[in-house]
């Protein structure tokens, strides 16, 4: 079943941090969200988890009646040339 979304309900986006752990796994955690990590044997079952983490760490925070963080960061990825790094 496809899911249905409405103008009026808002959305929650967040970064999402996967990187290389010891023995072959991966650690993923989210930012804005403290304490949300986990982890998986590949990236696919990390980003699994983290989702299944996440949407569980916000459904205790309604329950909760607690603030839901807003993402504030801003991430962006920079190429730099093997010529730019010998002349630096």
């Amino acid at each position: 079943m496809a899911k249905t979304y409405s103008k009026n309900k808002p959305f929650f986006t967040y970064r999402a941090i996967i990187e290389p752990d010891e023995g072959n796994t991966f650690h993923a955690y989210i930012p804005a969200l403290p304490g949300c990590h986990t982890w998986g044997g590949s990236i696919p079952e990390a980003r699994k988890h983290l989702r299944e983490a996440a949407l569980l760490y916000l459904v205790s925070l309604v329950e909760d009646k607690k603030r839901v963080p807003q993402e504030e960061g801003f991430e962006f990825v920079e190429t730099f040339s093997a010529d730019e790094v010998k002349s630096a």
